[in-house]
């Protein structure tokens, strides 16, 4: 059995925020706070450790409280080269990633991705939200790391390719699929916005 402590969760903030007009989508405000605070306030209880992988404003980042760490490899390479500079500097043995744009995170995700794990041993466990695999909500091994280093290298930067590679165990939340909406774009930020006030 996986023991919450021995989980790192990697907050996913490093993205350019294209489709939001280049905001940094986790500093984005939503119900007076920006919007990385509400996916680390579900986090704390579930893990045993928490990173945040940014690339730009870091020093507002940091006042969260947890350890800040920038892709090693140049110019915006997609989630991967977060998740990989991540894992080298981890200590646990797993690490659970989650995007910044995803503030209405289930308080039950790191444990229904470790009993996938144990339903179905190996290295990687993906949320499937009963429509379509969430690839960007997983539990990783930390062992993982020379694989994911070497599909870089080969200029390959797909997070769903590179999950399916390793035959994930699939963490069944269709009973709660709304909970895995991001933001993209102002129209999506509204409508959270109204499931939170709601909530």
């Amino acid at each position: 059995m996986i023991d919450s402590s021995d989980i790192t969760a990697v907050v996913l903030a490093g993205g350019k925020g294209s489709r939001m007009g280049g905001r940094d989508k986790g500093l984005v405000p939503l119900a007076n706070r920006p919007m990385i605070a509400h996916v680390l306030d579900a986090l704390k209880p579930q893990v045993g450790n928490i990173v945040i992988s940014a690339n730009r404003n870091l020093p507002l980042y940091r006042r969260f409280g947890f350890p800040v760490i920038s892709d090693e490899q140049d110019g915006y390479q997609g989630p991967l080269a977060g998740l990989l500079s991540a894992m080298r500097h981890i200590s646990t043995s797993w690490m659970l990633c989650v995007p910044c744009d995803a503030p209405l995170l289930p308080g039950n995700l790191a444990t229904r991705l470790v009993q996938a794990l144990e339903d179905k041993p190996g290295k990687l466990a993906v949320v499937h939200d009963g429509d379509k695999l969430q690839p960007a909500f997983a539990l990783l091994s930390r062992h993982l790391e020379p694989d994911l280093e070497a599909y870089l290298n080969s200029g390959q930067r797909r997070l769903r390719q590179w999950c399916m590679n390793h035959g994930p165990a699939l963490a069944d939340f269709s009973d709660m699929p709304e909970r895995f909406a991001n933001i993209n774009d102002p129209r999506e930020l509204q409508k959270i916005l109204d499931a939170l006030l709601t909530d």
